[in-house]
């Protein structure tokens, strides 16, 4: 990884943190924050499961899964080619890599992730930046791999 890449990983994390302290600060005695009625709020909770809150207090076995996902993504990360759908793939690791940290600091220091972004609309879990750092990560990655290789238009070759 660069410097560049991993400087945009700590901002990301850095982001993410931030926005939970903001969250803590604004909403963390039991305060909503109606953005679209009924449609979408900001909600503090204390996460101590993954995603839909499965796995609830099983922190350890998610700090280890989230350690050993970010060990295989760094490795092969360096193994990725400079092609346009390679650039696509580093960016969504770039995005995984900022989302799986910024809750595993959650984790560590205070065993449990700190959620606050409701879509009421669909009732939808409660989730935070690093969240959506995943699922976007995630989405570009699905991408990549289901259409392959994108092909440079003739005379754009860099």
């Amino acid at each position: 990884m660069t410097i560049i890449t991993l400087l945009i990983i700590s901002g990301l994390v850095i982001l993410d943190q931030l926005s939970k302290l903001w969250a803590v600060a604004a909403l963390g005695q039991g305060r909503d924050i109606l953005l679209w009625k009924n449609i979408f709020h900001l909600t503090y909770i204390e996460n101590r499961g993954a995603a839909f809150g499965m796995l609830q207090g099983k922190q350890w076995f998610l700090i280890s899964m989230t350690i050993l996902v970010l060990i295989a993504i760094i490795i092969y990360f360096r193994k990725i080619p400079s092609t346009p759908s390679g650039k696509w793939m580093k960016l969504s690791f770039v995005l995984i890599i900022s989302g799986a940290i910024g809750n595993l600091i959650d984790r560590i220091s205070l065993s449990y992730v700190r959620d606050f972004l409701y879509f009421r609309l669909i009732d939808f879990p409660v989730f935070n930046v690093a969240d959506i750092f995943v699922v976007v990560g995630v989405g570009i990655l699905l991408v990549v791999i289901i259409f392959g290789e994108i092909d440079t238009p003739q005379g754009a070759e860099e």
